[in-house]
């Protein structure tokens, strides 16, 4: 039976007003751990110390940004020869553990509406088009989405003659912050602006809420930088996603 989204919903009720979001900012310095205390606990998984998503949600482990040598008790969260990604500064990791690829980020945030001219239908997405969205992303960015990913925000989609071609949803969610992830458009219909038009109306459904959406972006991935300054989200810091595996 699918878990509803609506008890996630509920939580986003202590947002607050835009100009206040520099006092909370920090939170996105370890946004799974925030996300997974605030409006996605109902999907974590883990103590005070280090907390996990469900792994059929998604794959980040993030530990208590105040506590120090506390990946020791890593064993009672990971399986042996699991992977999972870990975001941001990390302590040491205790020696069952490797660090299998890094992928360095620019996390933006956007503080203003997005002004822009739909040319397409969006339409939300749902527990029909799971599969449709599970191949596209894989295809284009494979490796962050699980089956389960879908939960945690809201998912919108462009089809073109019944083809899913683009898509963009909400990931990491926590008070007064989120996510935009999965930002993915099919090779063979790019130019078309779908990827923006989805970004400004998921970018504006959380302003309208008080909620500042933010992103993170391959620092590698010019084009895309340069498409997000366009659409006006500005660079917050350099932040990292760790692939580990516990191999004993």
């Amino acid at each position: 039976m699918e878990l509803e989204k609506t008890p996630v919903q509920a939580l986003v009720v202590f947002s607050m007003p835009l100009k206040n979001i520099s006092a909370t900012t920090y939170k996105l310095d370890n946004p799974a751990w925030y996300s997974l205390t605030e409006t996605h606990k109902i999907f974590a998984m883990g103590n005070d110390e280090i907390k996990r998503y469900e792994k059929t949600i998604a794959p980040f482990v993030a530990c208590h940004p105040d506590k120090k040598d506390i990946l020791r008790h890593l064993d009672s969260w990971i399986s042996p020869h699991e992977s999972f990604f870990m975001i941001g500064d990390l302590p040491e990791l205790p020696s069952n553990y490797i660090r299998e690829s890094k992928l360095p980020c620019i996390q933006m945030i956007c503080t203003k509406e997005i002004n822009i001219t739909p040319t397409a239908v969006i339409q939300e997405l749902g527990k029909p088009d799971d599969e449709d969205m599970l191949s596209l992303i894989n295809l284009v960015q494979p490796g962050y989405y699980n089956p389960g990913t879908r939960l945690m925000g809201d998912y919108y989609g462009i089809r073109y003659n019944g083809q899913l071609v683009s898509l963009t949803g909400e990931r990491m969610r926590m008070n007064g912050f989120t996510e935009i992830s999965a930002v993915v458009t099919h090779p063979g219909f790019t130019g078309r602006q779908y990827a923006q038009q989805l970004i400004a109306h998921v970018a504006n459904k959380n302003r309208i809420a008080g909620i500042t959406p933010f992103l993170h972006v391959a620092e590698t991935n010019e084009r895309a930088i340069k498409l997000y300054q366009h659409l006006g989200f500005v660079q917050r810091r350099m932040i990292t996603f760790r692939k580990m595996k516990r191999i004993s």
